[in-house]
């Protein structure tokens, strides 16, 4: 184990025993390197490797502080990890996708109120009226604000957080750009107000199958991107 990867566990440990509480200052640098057997350098790139993980928050002038170590934070930082998988690695996470896009479906028609209704159907409404040949960019942030308000009201900000990685990740490839856009667009669109139309209903059961179907269809339409199979049978990265 390098002196960096000693280090960085070490503080992990202290965070993850309580021996460092969310919002305490961490001690002095020397202190730490002292029981941890570590130089300066080592330390603080451990450090940062935990604040890029939000996990540690240093502050000008003050030192370095615990989080506050929020579960929606901490998933959060999965970008800096998921944004490198490959597109096979990302539809294999889709599976996981399907799955919690409906349960907050559903849980967004079990909690949906007028107030928080109107926003979600004023993104759908917006998104139907562009045409895929358009503004593909647009469309694809418009799809983003509609997915994230159905999370917001489901009411989970760690899966809301999540959810946001994933989506994050798929964003790269522009399912609009592709030569079938205008049929795409035509069933993303539908898929879209069936959600809405469920939720608005307060239709748990058909809001989940109604989201489910529509990352299925995502999912499908990603493969479109994939590398050709190599003709000498390697499966592709």
């Amino acid at each position: 184990m390098s002196a960096v990867d000693r280090a960085f566990h070490g503080l992990r440990h202290m965070i993850a025993t309580g021996r460092l509480g969310v919002g305490q200052r961490m001690p002095p640098e020397n202190e730490l390197c002292e029981e941890l057997g570590v130089s300066r350098g080592s330390l603080r790139e451990a450090v940062r490797m935990l604040t890029a993980l939000r996990v540690v928050e240093p502050r000008h002038g003050s030192g370095t502080y615990v989080s506050q170590l929020r579960p929606e934070d901490i998933i959060g930082s999965l970008s800096l990890t998921v944004d490198l998988l490959p597109l096979s690695g990302l539809l294999e996470m889709y599976e996981l996708r399907r799955v919690l896009e409906a349960h907050v479906a559903a849980q967004a028609a079990a909690r949906i109120t007028p107030e928080t209704l109107e926003p979600l159907l004023g993104h759908l409404d917006a998104m139907e009226a562009i045409e895929a040949s358009e503004d593909p960019s647009a469309i694809t942030e418009l799809d983003r604000r509609f997915h994230s308000a159905i999370a917001q009201i489901g009411g989970n900000r760690t899966l809301e957080s999540l959810l946001d990685v994933f989506r994050a990740r798929s964003r790269a490839y522009q399912v609009f750009t592709l030569p079938e856009s205008a049929e795409i667009k035509r069933a993303s669109d539908a898929e879209h107000r069936a959600i809405a139309t469920a939720i608005a209903n307060r239709d748990p059961v058909a809001a989940a199958n109604a989201a489910a179907t529509h990352v299925a269809h995502t999912e499908q339409l990603l493969h479109a991107f994939l590398p050709p199979p190599d003709p000498g049978g390697t499966a592709p990265a």
